[in-house]
């Protein structure tokens, strides 16, 4: 479907680059939280941390399984100028990560420590990850999964791109959070705890969206599931 092209206001704008800024913000708040912040080891009440850690990741996932609905989304579109929805997820998702991160509470303990060269192989399955995860926006347009290049422009649905990583798995920015939040050589509790609940959520997700997208996109998808077979785990998922 083409969105009529309009000239963007400069408030509107303003929301579209502040949101583009923030997300940018939220994701390296993220990766410097996860790399020091949860590195460190306190001694906590596990049930307790656990307990509030899912309840603010569970916030966080309801957000995106909410905003997925049909409904939802036909809310936003009577609310928020067409050129602005995805500038308001944005937003919103953006904070909501910012404010898990900062609540996230400590779990005590060490899963596995690695040191040597062993070690800086995980380091590299994190940078693996993050090159993954920036390559795969920049494939789909990480302008436009900002939010920044709706405003004023056209935009016309189409076949599901085959470049690159999405040749190779359906959602490669879910494989590389996964290699991301895996690939340290020290796994605290507490990240262990983050790593498995995003991962879990994620998990529990791809299928609903998958089923959306099967639903909207006007067989594109099933074209496309056609093409590349496996979701996140080449040969096992």
């Amino acid at each position: 479907m083409d969105l009529p092209a309009r000239r963007p206001s400069s408030s509107g704008r303003a929301f579209a680059w502040g949101g583009a800024l923030l997300f940018a913000v939220s994701l390296s708040y993220f990766l410097f939280t996860y790399a020091f912040t949860f590195r460190e080891t306190e001694q906590t009440s596990p049930a307790l941390a656990i307990g509030v850690d899912l309840a603010l990741f569970t916030v966080f996932a309801l957000h995106h399984s909410v905003f997925a609905r049909e409904r939802v989304r036909a809310w936003v579109a009577r609310t928020v100028p067409v050129t602005l929805e995805r500038s308001f997820y944005v937003w919103v998702a953006s904070l909501l990560l910012m404010g898990v991160c900062a609540l996230w509470q400590p779990v005590a303990g060490v899963a596995w420590t690695i040191a040597g060269p062993a070690g800086w192989l995980f380091y590299l399955l994190m940078a693996t990850g993050v090159w993954l995860s920036v390559r795969s926006a920049g494939v789909i347009d990480i302008w436009e999964l900002a939010g920044v290049r709706q405003v004023g422009l056209s935009k016309t649905d189409g076949p599901f791109k085959t470049d690159g990583p999405y040749g190779l798995v359906r959602h490669p920015i879910y494989l590389g959070w996964f290699l991301m939040v895996f690939g340290v050589p020290t796994m605290t509790g507490t990240r262990l705890a983050f790593a498995l609940v995003s991962c879990g959520y994620l998990l529990i997700a791809i299928p609903l969206e998958e089923r959306t997208l099967r639903r909207t996109t006007g067989g594109n998808y099933d074209d496309y599931m056609r093409l590349v077979r496996w979701r996140i785990f080449p040969g096992i998922y």
